[in-house]
């Protein structure tokens, strides 16, 4: 009789197991959620949140004036109060302009009319209105024959019910007499007049809604001038107040650099509209205040801001003068002026951009204006701004220097590792010529392509890299190496680049191929072994190019050449020095020394330099390889063979910066 087994019982998931498994969603799920209700608490209170952007946005315009007014020993409330009269007033005195300039405007708006019919009448007569009129004549017939050949005629019914007389109705003796209708009675509704109250409100009720929000602005731009270092405490306290000193240098500096951009912008904003009043009041284009006005203020929406602004003043300048040159010299002062101001004087003013990219430029644009409206795209871009500057200082907030700021999101190691993983040797070599106007190639292939390769070399030997791309790789190297051969190894006269070199000390002049010595100079001089690693080849070609653009007479030598197998038919030549690369993680002091004993055994009065790149920097692995030098770089591995030479060594080279 079989037995029946019962099933073991299931084991209970541990706790840490669960929290494993939970940790993705609520990692996923959890900031979602909350930048969704920071959006949902923007948009519905808006009506809040925009009088406080702009009245901290009016604190930092503000702050060097107060920083002034509290130099000259005012106490901090006349400072403040001193500072937001004045803003109040200006902003007083602009409102009151542009509305004086808007009612002249209309009143001139009849007078106007005349000028324009007059060129939409020339327009009619012009050429192209007749060509357009000829070709719209042959559209219309062409039209009216297909629509003739369509045509269905009448039946028989039809035309027998036409022909048939119509009946006269009989008069009916019966039929009562028909009365006289009496006159309708008018009546007039008349409205009330309506009293004081009602007038004043009419009147002041599209004006109570700026006047409110400017009195909430204003408001709270005293309450955060007053308390402007308890707002900066409790924001050290969010950002974080373990790293007191850290936390205050960012903010400040943060502050800094925000209230230096958003005066330097309302100045240059404001010179450009004086510009633009000036420029139109010489053409003779009417009301020149307003449109200088209305371009200073335009000019803070990016990009397209100036541009529209110039619609209204060509409009007004066509609807004035008879011709075309009024129009024609507005459009001219626009297009030259907008260009020059964005590409030459901001730059010389606050840097070539404002810290943001230009697609976070036009997202947050979008983004702001969806979500408050035309205030919002004022503010698109001195909001983004300020996201950005905290997130280059706040940990928490770096994810948005990230998406918004200009700064490469790679360094150029990952770049370069990037590009030949993707199989882009265009875009690699690309690369390389952006970061060599300002570095030597020995500083190119040691900052950038050797440390790239120790990350091949790293995800090779975690296994996470096929054949196929590990053949592409070594082809993209290799493809890059030959791209570069022609260039000379110096450093090149500095010029504007992202890529920032640094170190003091200028490259010397490459060796004269001449001063290298018969013996030096014949192919095979120098071995450049590569050790058994699948990049170790391209990076011993890069050794063979450096040393070659010195005189000196290389050889590449594959690991297969030197195997154990192999090495006593291997043919040394004319070998005067033997230099082995590697780039391997793991498991390489061991076989190079394996390596090393066999090379000397088979060329004992040749000198052997190891040169082992390991992106551990696994130091005590070099001391066990019983070789002549060790070196750690393509500019040591150099020196140390121009040593042997008898050239004088080169001096330090400049570096490629890693933050570049």
């Amino acid at each position: 009789m079989a037995t029946k087994t019962e099933d073991p019982p299931l084991e209970a998931p541990s706790p840490t197991r669960i929290a494993a498994a939970e940790t993705p969603k609520t990692a996923l799920v959890s900031p979602v959620l909350v930048s969704a209700t920071i959006i949902a608490g923007l948009y519905f209170g808006r009506e809040i949140f925009i009088p406080i952007a702009i009245a901290v946005l009016l604190s930092f315009v503000l702050g060097p004036l107060v920083a002034l007014l509290r130099r000259w020993h005012l106490p901090r409330v006349v400072a403040v109060g001193a500072a937001v009269v004045f803003t109040l007033g200006v902003v007083a005195a602009l409102a009151t302009l542009i509305g004086v300039q808007v009612a002249g405007l209309a009143g001139d708006v009849p007078r106007y009319r005349s000028t324009i019919e007059r060129k939409v009448e020339g327009l009619r007569e012009s050429p192209a209105a007749h060509l357009a009129a000829y070709v719209a004549n042959i559209g219309r017939a062409l039209h009216d024959a297909g629509n003739g050949d369509k045509a269905q005629k009448p039946d028989a019914e039809t035309k027998s019910e036409k022909k048939r007389p119509e009946a006269k109705p009989e008069p009916n003796p019966e039929a009562k007499p028909a009365r006289p209708q009496a006159d309708p009675v008018l009546v007039e509704m008349r409205q009330a007049q309506p009293g004081p109250l009602e007038t004043a409100s009419t009147l002041l009720s599209p004006v109570m809604q700026p006047l409110a929000t400017t009195g909430i602005v204003f408001v709270v731009l005293l309450f955060v001038l007053m308390q402007r270092e308890d707002l900066r405490d409790r924001m050290i306290r969010l950002a974080g107040s373990s790293d007191l000193h850290r936390t205050t240098v960012a903010m400040d500096d943060a502050a800094r650099r925000l209230s230096r951009y958003f005066v330097v912008q309302l100045a240059l904003n404001t010179a450009f509209g004086l510009v633009v009043g000036i420029g139109l009041y010489l053409i003779g284009v009417p009301n020149p205040v307003l449109w200088g006005i209305v371009s200073a203020v335009m000019r803070f929406v990016p990009y397209i801001g100036a541009f529209l602004s110039a619609l209204l003043p060509l409009a007004l300048a066509a609807a004035v003068d008879p011709g075309w040159n009024m129009v024609i010299a507005t459009a001219i002062l626009f297009i030259v002026l907008e260009p020059l101001t964005g590409q030459i004087v901001e730059p010389m003013l606050y840097g070539h951009s404002t810290g943001l990219s230009p697609f976070a430029v036009l997202i947050s644009a979008l983004f702001w204006t969806w979500l408050w409206g035309p205030v919002g795209l004022l503010l698109s871009t001195p909001l983004t701004v300020c996201l950005v500057v905290l997130g280059r200082h706040i940990d928490k907030l770096e994810f948005l220097d990230v998406l918004f700021g200009n700064r490469a999101a790679l360094t150029p190691v990952e770049n370069f590792y990037q590009r030949i993983l993707a199989d882009d040797p265009e875009e690699a070599q690309e690369h390389a010529e952006q970061i060599l106007q300002t570095c030597s190639l020995s500083a190119y292939y040691d900052d950038v392509v050797l440390k790239g390769l120790e990350l091949a070399a790293r995800d090779a030997a975690r296994g996470v890299l096929t054949l196929d791309q590990k053949s592409d790789i070594r082809a993209s190297v290799s493809e890059l190496v030959d791209a570069l051969a022609e260039r000379d190894d110096r450093v090149p006269t500095p010029a504007a680049s992202e890529f920032k070199p640094t170190g003091d000390a200028p490259a010397a002049a490459t060796p004269d191929p001449d001063a290298i010595p018969p013996a030096w100079s014949q192919d095979g001089a120098v071995l450049c072994v590569a050790g058994r690693g699948f990049i170790d080849t391209p990076a011993a070609t890069i050794l063979a190019q450096l040393l070659a653009k010195r005189g000196l007479g290389t050889r590449i030598v594959s690991f297969g050449e030197v195997s154990r197998a192999k090495i006593a038919d291997f043919d040394p030549g004319a070998a005067r020095i033997v230099c082995i690369v590697s780039l391997a993680i793991s498991g390489e002091p061991a076989h190079l020394r394996r390596l090393v004993d066999r090379l000397q055994r088979r060329m004992p009065d040749v000198p052997v330099v190891v040169g082992l790149w390991q992106a551990d920097d696994d130091s005590a692995g070099r001391g066990s390889i019983p070789a002549a030098e060790h070196v750690s770089s393509l500019g040591s591995a150099v020196d140390t063979v121009l040593a042997h030479v008898g050239t004088k060594p080169e001096r330090p080279i400049l570096r490629v910066a890693a933050e570049a």
